[in-house]
């Protein structure tokens, strides 16, 4: 069987595949590349330059004095047709030697962006770099962090036909074993066409029915690093600039790698405010549509008389009100984000000012509303995790369902479904609500409210083994 003939066949005769073939003595040498992922410059300078001295070349065995002297640092000996072929597609130059023995020299043509600033996790006080679409690169970004021969990489191949590399990166000695064996087997046992990206990963480890999301997506460096150190572990996607953390629990969506780069009194009453938005974001149209419809005594007479004179002229329930004007904030969101970022400012403009006012003043949306659904909308915008939000939007609208026929007890039936649904939530089957449901008070020290960092001593107990963060010193300081 000729290989190169095969690989004519199977490849269609490709117009990106490069076909070399040079006789030296007795011994004939096949080159294969493909000219679109494969740097044409390096082949030349660094294995057909070397080839070229070989014109009288005596000894016998080409294969390993090739493997030996080629001037490539990134070169091996592969064992068969399918690892060649797999060598091949990822930028890889084939050497085949008297149609037998395969080499594989990487000369991969760089196709990926320059590192930039982080784009939906925007860095306030701290590093600005990003993860990009390139493995290697985001790889280097977390070992330049984090100097220590105990940081590991695990890969696996996860795809039939993409057969996209997946890195599995862990501290030995503070992340728990299990974990990364448990990891590692699940990863092995994907069966999938392909892997376009790292949602297609997270999709396929995290199968919880609850809404909130178990494993944390993030593009800085700093943050993955960050969770390296605390005893999880980060799972790199070639062609992905996502980094997936796990396991996540609910509490680290309230927290930002910012929040550890300023003073604790300032995170505190920002961790406050997330919490508040948090609620704001679920419940407050809910519970309009429960004391305007059936629950009028929660609200003074005053106030009431208010909302009565605005909504005099609307036609519709409180219900119907607020789904019209979630629907239009939701689209204007959308259309926000699909549109050029040079639009996007005066559409959302457009939308927001005018058609609100617009609204108003023919009677269809009164304008306590618009408050209402506005800083609800908004207070949901302050997470940066797509998935959060998502989980936000879905609540918001069931809450509402519940208010609508049972005002507010239907609200607390709400929030009875929200606390059982996150407590029954597993991630990577430790709690989703660590460290409030089991409680460990030395964890809820950096929970909502965060306290000097020289009394966070200890790593967090179902992540870790290693349990002190760092050295104590003879005063019981870290």
């Amino acid at each position: 069987m000729n290989y190169v003939d095969k690989i004519k066949r199977e490849s269609n005769n490709a117009v990106d595949y490069l076909y070399k073939q040079i006789k030296i003595n007795n011994n004939t040498i096949d080159l294969i590349s493909i000219e679109t992922i494969a740097s044409s410059s390096d082949i030349n300078d660094f294995i057909l330059k070397k080839i070229s001295f070989l014109d009288n070349f005596n000894t016998n065995d080409l294969y390993e004095y090739l493997f030996n002297y080629l001037p490539a640092i990134s070169i091996k000996k592969v064992k068969d047709y399918n690892e060649a072929i797999n060598n091949l597609m990822n930028g890889f130059a084939i050497i085949i030697i008297n149609n037998d023995k395969f080499l594989a020299v990487e000369t991969r043509r760089d196709l990926t962006r320059g590192v930039s600033e982080a784009d939906y996790e925007r860095s306030i006080i701290g590093p600005k770099d990003s993860f990009i679409e390139h493995f290697n690169t985001n790889v280097g970004l977390i070992r330049r962090r984090i100097k220590d021969i105990n940081l590991h990489l695990e890969e696996v191949l996860v795809g039939k036909y993409s057969k996209t590399k997946v890195g599995v990166m862990y501290l030995t000695g503070v992340c728990k074993p299990k974990l990364k064996d448990k990891l590692l087997e699940k990863l092995k046992k994907i069966d999938i066409d392909g892997i376009i990206d790292s949602g297609y990963i997270r999709k396929l480890l995290n199968r919880n029915s609850n809404l909130f999301p178990t494993i944390k997506t993030t593009e800085r460096p700093d943050l993955a690093s960050q969770s390296l150190l605390e005893g999880k572990i980060i799972i790199i996607t070639d062609n992905s600039p996502d980094i997936l953390i796990l396991p996540t629990f609910f509490i680290d969506y309230f927290h930002t790698s910012d929040d550890y780069y300023q003073k604790d009194l300032n995170i505190s009453f920002v961790r406050i405010i997330r919490f508040i938005a948090f609620i704001i974001a679920i419940f407050l149209p809910s519970y309009y549509i429960a004391i305007t419809t059936f629950n009028v005594d929660f609200i003074p007479i005053n106030l009431l008389i208010n909302f009565i004179l605005q909504r005099s002229s609307v036609p519709f329930p409180a219900f119907i009100e607020a789904l019209i004007m979630i629907i239009s904030f939701e689209i204007l969101r959308e259309s926000d984000m699909r549109i050029p970022s040079s639009m996007g400012t005066a559409i959302s403009i457009l939308g927001g000012l005018v058609l609100g006012d617009a609204a108003v003043s023919a009677g269809i949306i009164s304008p306590i509303m618009i408050i209402v659904v506005a800083i609800s909308v908004i207070s949901g915008l302050i997470f940066q995790s797509v998935e959060v939000v998502n989980a936000i939007r879905w609540w918001r609208f069931s809450l509402m369902i519940l208010a609508m026929f049972f005002g507010i007890y239907g609200i607390f039936i709400g929030i009875i479904l929200i606390i059982i649904s996150l407590a029954d939530t597993k991630s990577f089957d430790k709690d989703y609500l660590y460290p409030y449901a089991p409680i460990n008070f030395k964890e809820q020290l950096d929970g909502f409210i965060k306290v000097n960092d020289k009394k966070v001593k200890y790593r967090n107990p179902l992540l870790s083994d290693n349990k002190i963060r760092g050295r104590i010193n003879k005063d019981g300081e870290l």
